[in-house]
């Protein structure tokens, strides 16, 4: 690298591409609005910290500018700098650049982790050295060595906005609903560009073919994943269904610890990625038979008086609760009480809606948003607290029901994020005399 760069944004991918840029030998500047940034006291001796508002003027004078995922492009500031010709990217794009083993990218709204977390088992049962990054949680240069035989990379739309020349043996959109759009204008055909960037420079393009808006706006792909037998899904063997590829039988879904057709479809997804990376079928069996699914994903707490609590603080947004409640309507002998709210990010909850006095016997809702989730319907309460739910829904439980957190919003209204919501509520429910 040449020239003069700035890191724009600190906290965990900032400090990782500050720590990056200076092992390949550039001292950055970093800039950042908030009067105490996560990360503050980790900053390498030599770099510059500059807070407060971001200045256009400022910033035209470097040669690079790497922006966070946190920060929108449509930042004044940012704006100004990239019509004076100062480049813009992010660190997947830092990363495209020194990266020489092959990679695989996931991107979608619901589903990411689950399907790079199993790609990445895969990828290590068939003992490669498998770095795994990205929107995951691990910044993707924190995994970037030498010694890789390849990557699998958890992309967010955030991150893909800057993102321009990474490329990809296999790259796939699980599936896009509403999600973000308080930052891409309330509109889906932005989040969906921004989706699309993942295919740009992709050897092997994998789509959802329940869902048209995962297809490249050319029409080509290289294989699909969905319910029928076509491409990767789903066949019957012996009456049981069955994983397949190409019709062939690969293992049974019953054999899958994970549940829930979602799951069903995360699982397709990740052997159409390991395929791409010529991991054999063996490796990718002997992971999806032992995967037991990531934490704050529709996991099992506890079963009190014969109510069974599910964790999925994971699910943010609407297209994930709705996953994560039909993956365990299925063989239901009760009712399911779901647990909602949080920051609704300009999402339409209308689909929520429709669950209610369905497969959602009660939602209990809470948080900033709230108050919108309690005006779909009667079958609901409000709570200013998720603690306040979840004693409600203890007292209004009968054996045979499920209560589960899947609160179709983010957490940073009550919560520093899904991980610290889902940890109280776990805790909440086991201590439940």
């Amino acid at each position: 690298m040449t020239g003069k760069t700035a890191v724009i944004g600190l906290g965990k991918s900032g400090l990782s591409t500050v720590n990056f840029l200076i092992k390949n030998g550039v001292v950055p500047d970093v800039y950042d609005t908030r009067e105490h940034p996560a990360g503050e006291d980790k900053l390498p001796q030599g770099c510059r910290l500059i807070k407060g508002e971001l200045s256009g003027e400022l910033l035209s004078g470097y040669d690079e500018l790497i922006v966070g995922p946190g920060l929108s492009l449509a930042l004044p500031a940012l704006r100004e700098a990239a019509s004076r010709g100062t480049r813009i990217i992010g660190d997947i794009e830092l990363f495209a650049r020194y990266c020489k083993a092959p990679a695989v990218g996931v991107t979608g709204s619901n589903g990411k982790s689950t399907v790079v977390t199993l790609t990445a088992l895969m990828a290590e049962a068939q003992g490669l050295n498998c770095g795994l990054g990205g929107n995951i949680g691990t910044p993707a240069l924190d995994v970037l060595s030498e010694d890789r035989d390849c990557y699998v990379l958890e992309l967010s739309s955030f991150e893909l906005e800057t993102t321009s020349s990474l490329k990809l043996a296999g790259a796939v959109i699980l599936n896009l609903s509403e999600d973000h759009l308080d930052r891409y204008e309330g509109k889906m055909e932005l989040y969906l560009q921004a989706k699309q960037r993942i295919f740009a420079h992709a050897d092997k393009i994998i789509v959802n073919r329940e869902d048209p808006a995962t297809v490249p706006p050319d029409g080509h792909y290289f294989a699909s994943f969905g319910g029928d037998e076509a491409s990767y899904g789903i066949t019957e063997k012996d009456g049981a269904a069955w994983l397949s590829c190409a019709g062939e039988p690969v293992m049974p879904v019953a054999a899958l610890k994970i549940c829930g057709r979602h799951n069903q479809m995360n699982a397709l997804a990740a052997m159409a990625l390991a395929d791409t990376l010529g991991i054999s079928r063996e490796a990718q069996i002997k992971t999806l038979s032992s995967f037991a699914g990531l934490p704050h994903r529709c996991r099992l707490v506890r079963e009190r008086n014969g109510v069974r609590w599910y964790n999925d603080s994971k699910a943010t947004n609407v297209g994930s609760t709705l996953a994560a409640v039909a993956g365990l309507k299925s063989g239901l002998q009760g009712r399911i009480v779901l647990l909602a709210g949080g920051l609704g990010k300009g999402q339409d909850f209308t689909p929520v809606q429709n669950l209610l006095g369905h497969e959602v016997a009660l939602m209990l809702c809470f948080g900033r948003d709230g108050a919108m989730l309690k005006a779909l319907g009667p079958e609901t309460e409000l709570f200013d607290t998720m603690a306040e739910a979840v004693a409600y829904a203890d007292k209004h439980t009968q054996p045979g029901d499920i209560v589960l957190l899947a609160p179709a919003c983010a957490s940073f209204d009550q919560f520093k994020g899904f991980e610290d919501r889902g940890d109280q509520f776990a805790a909440m429910v086991e201590s439940l005399a």
